[in-house]
């Protein structure tokens, strides 16, 4: 009779088996005391761990690609390599760049200083055709005659020379140069009369020092200016030595402020004695050495 009650007894069904509750008691060995009790069902348990094994997973995922990545992923070194060589391309293609820039700009720079102003400037309309070239009419137009009285009064008074030592100057003023050299100035600053340096006379033999860190630009030989040794600072300043003895620096050379890089001498065709004709050039424009030196 016991037999055939259990087999009349309905079987669970999977959802009926997920969802049954249970209750796990936690009790003392020696006196079965009760100290807690856990109540959980098979579908709780499974949704835990579904959890619990899909949050592992992800964690492992991220570290082996992340943090672990270098010890787990055999591909890693390779694309670490390749990031390396693709930054250094680009600081290679930007440097090429800009080694281009400046080595125009120290051609450029030593034409000046040669007094060779038109070889190495090309006409960008030199290539067109003649009714191709734009119409330049300024050179054929006539002013009226006070316009000229105008222009002509204008071009004789102070106003017509560009006044950079405003706003250029300010980063210059708050810097602080060497003096070349000691000695008395015997020809000003003058852009009028095309002097775009002073003259300071010194005893012969007087080493001249450099007035910023810097780099050597040029240092070579002119027929008016004899030695001539030019320094590259930051900030696009440039400082010009001339009428030198001996240039002590060669090109490329790094100097620090204060160094001697040439002698005092008397070289050169446009000179009558034994000084330092020094010149300041900033963003490509003469300065007048004495607002910013000391000498």
């Amino acid at each position: 009779m016991h037999q055939n009650t259990e087999k009349l007894k309905p079987k669970k069904t999977l959802s009926e088996r997920l969802n049954t509750k249970y209750q796990l008691v936690i009790r003392n060995e020696e006196n079965l005391a009760e100290k807690s009790t856990i109540g959980f069902t098979y579908a709780r348990v499974l949704v835990i761990s579904i959890t619990v094994f899909l949050l592992v997973f992800v964690g492992s995922l991220f570290l082996s690609r992340t943090l672990l990545a270098k010890w787990f992923d055999p591909r890693h070194a390779q694309i670490e390599a390749n990031k390396k060589l693709y930054e250094l391309a680009l600081k290679v293609d930007s440097l090429a760049v800009e080694v281009d820039r400046k080595d125009k700009f120290i051609l450029n720079f030593q034409r000046i200083l040669r007094g060779d102003t038109s070889s190495g400037f090309e006409d960008p309309a030199s290539h067109l055709s003649e009714q191709e070239r734009p119409v330049t009419t300024v050179g054929t137009m006539k002013l009226a005659p006070v316009d000229s009285q105008f222009r002509k009064e204008f071009e004789q008074s102070d106003l017509s020379l560009v006044n950079l030592t405003a706003a250029k100057n300010r980063e210059l003023q708050e810097t602080f140069f060497f003096s070349p050299i000691t000695g008395f100035i015997s020809d000003h600053y003058d852009i009028k009369k095309g002097h775009f340096g002073v003259d300071i006379v010194a005893k012969t033999n007087e080493p001249v020092k450099s007035i910023a860190d810097g780099t050597v630009i040029m240092a070579s030989w002119t027929q008016d200016s004899g030695y001539v040794i030019a320094v590259q600072h930051r900030g696009s300043l440039i400082s010009v030595y001339k009428h030198n003895a001996e240039n002590l620096k060669k090109v490329g050379t790094f100097v620090n402020a204060g160094d001697i890089i040439s002698i005092v001498g008397n070289s050169g065709e446009m000179t009558d004695g034994p000084h330092l004709h020094f010149e300041l050039w900033y963003n490509g424009n003469s300065m007048n050495p004495e607002e910013f030196v000391t000498f």
